[in-house]
């Protein structure tokens, strides 16, 4: 249980960050405001945090998070491409319409320079996790090719959703990135298709 409440804590404290960071900026946002919004206290902030920039890499958990709540979603008897494309699609609209491009840009570059854990790239993240169970359970039922291993797949999934996000971020979102998605992705994935 101890784990459970920790875990909120800190969802708690991320989730109000980047609420006031899309709201009010980067920025402009403190880290006593951070601490105000999630109810939590500066004891707390400071257990998970050394400060605000610590938060740009937490990006990856809110995106975990979003995935927790897909997982009710998707149902056994859905097509397992179709649920990778569900999950692209939710992705996507949660980041255009709460992340913005500001800080979204500030994570890939974090990520890009950092020389400790990468976030976006950790292998035990529940989205890592989600996507290996759905092409797994894809190739049972014979909707996926068994010509990639699980891990090829997911590893193509990854670094499309990522291209697609470093494109829109270029382009300064000048379009829609969950509608480019929803457009693109399956074309890059078609050949993991059974029939592909």
């Amino acid at each position: 249980m101890a784990k459970k409440t920790a875990r909120n804590t800190k969802g708690r404290i991320i989730s109000a960050a980047w609420k006031l960071f899309y709201q009010q900026g980067y920025d402009n946002t403190t880290v006593e405001e951070i601490i105000a919004e999630s109810g939590t206290s500066k004891g707390s902030f400071y257990h998970y945090f050394e400060g605000k920039d610590a938060l740009l890499s937490s990006l990856s958990y809110l995106f975990d998070e979003k995935y927790e709540e897909l997982m009710d979603q998707l149902s056994p008897d859905m097509d397992s491409f179709d649920a990778l494309m569900l999950l692209n699609r939710e992705l996507f609209a949660m980041i255009e319409n709460s992340i913005s491009l500001d800080l979204l840009a500030r994570l890939y570059s974090s990520q890009l320079v950092t020389r400790g854990e990468k976030h976006l790239l950790d292998h035990n993240r529940i989205y890592y996790k989600l996507l290996r169970r759905i092409i797994s359970e894809g190739q049972q039922k014979g909707q996926l090719t068994q010509t990639a291993t699980v891990s090829e797949i997911v590893r193509v999934y990854a670094l499309c959703e990522r291209a697609l996000i470093y494109d829109w971020c270029l382009s300064e979102g000048s379009y829609s990135l969950m509608h480019y998605g929803q457009t693109m992705l399956p074309r890059f994935l078609a050949s993991f298709r059974a029939n592909g």
